[in-house]
């Protein structure tokens, strides 16, 4: 079981405070393309920006990119995205956040569109791409350049992300398509490949810890969760995910329009989850969550959760967990 030997239940609690934000990331790690694919449908983004620009001839700068944004603890790993795509792009840091963008016609057209086409995203963010894909085709042939070539584009951008903003609308009211350019619709029926579902893990992915009251003898029981939410329009990928474990449930959120994979039954976390994490590894900062979440697990397994001590000792470990070892981590240590 994933981090058996991370904590001692024989061991005070008392002890295990300065390990619990200890990071593991290892810096020698090889990315899988799907991995790299289900950490962009996570994670990623297709952008296309206009900024106004009145010493151009057209008046406008438009600039393709393709971003992946994270907590700047996960640096580490934007570094080794942008390995992976042979050293394109740049990494860059700004307060909390670290940002991989990829913005050159040429290296998006050689490196980046050949990974999406031969390892496709699966989310709903795959429309997203194959807009994307047509705006930088036009873009590599200098249509871009023409004002013919931008209202094609701005036709394109419209149906994209959340659309255009007021000042594009505004600019381009007389050239706007009524209806909109098509938007596709990704219909995904399989999950190709298990590191896809460790690199969307990697993203939206949670290993969490609740303890609640109960009439135990210790007045407390515990529960381990594993949870994978996303946008209610990626409900059938959600889907094939509870398919693809063979347990848990999907809920729908009461108040914004998202569902969530749920899995708390403990024969499955122990037979299924860690096994498969085991055999597929995650690889950014949340690998941390998930040692700490296995430590638990084999303290429930050995029953330790039942005994004060061993009560104690899991609320220690769920301390260091999640967003609080976002607030160990403020000095870089952990």
């Amino acid at each position: 079981m994933g981090g058996a030997s991370y904590y001692q239940i024989n061991y005070p609690s008392k002890q295990f405070k300065s390990s619990l934000s200890t990071l593991h990331y290892d810096i020698n790690v090889q990315l899988n393309p799907s991995w790299v694919t289900g950490f962009t449908d996570a994670e990623g983004t297709f952008t296309v920006v206009f900024d106004k620009v009145n010493t151009r001839k057209l008046n406008w700068r438009i600039q393709p990119k393709f971003q992946i944004s994270l907590h700047v603890r996960d640096l580490p790993l934007l570094l080794k995205v942008q390995q992976f795509f042979g050293n394109i792009g740049s990494v860059s840091e700004s307060e909390s956040m670290a940002i991989y963008s990829v913005s050159s016609v040429k290296d998006l057209v050689k490196t980046i569109i050949p990974h999406f086409l031969k390892y496709p995203l699966l989310t709903q963010k795959g429309a997203d791409f194959i807009l994307f894909k047509q705006i930088v085709d036009l873009m590599e042939n200098k249509a871009h350049l023409t004002i013919e070539g931008i209202n094609q584009i701005i036709n394109i951008k419209a149906a994209m992300n959340l659309g255009l903003s007021e000042l594009l609308k505004s600019e381009f009211k007389d050239f706007i398509l009524t209806p909109l350019w098509e938007r596709p619709i990704i219909q995904t029926e399989i999950i190709p490949d298990p590191y896809w579902i460790t690199g969307f893990v990697d993203g939206e992915g949670t290993f969490d810890i609740k303890i609640y009251s109960s009439k135990t003898n210790v007045g407390f029981a515990v529960q381990l969760r594993f949870r994978i939410p996303q946008h209610e329009r990626d409900t059938k990928l959600i889907e094939l995910l509870l398919e693809y474990f063979s347990s848990g449930s999907v809920e729908k959120h009461t108040s914004y329009p998202a569902v969530t994979l749920v899995i708390t039954k403990f024969t499955t976390i122990s037979d299924k989850i860690i096994p498969f994490f085991e055999s597929y590894p995650l690889v950014g900062v949340k690998k941390n969550d998930y040692l700490d979440w296995c430590s638990v697990a084999r303290l429930m397994r050995n029953k330790a959760h039942l005994t004060q001590e061993g009560l104690n000792l899991i609320r220690t470990i769920k301390s260091g967990m999640n967003s609080c070892r976002l607030c160990f981590g403020a000095s870089g240590k952990s």
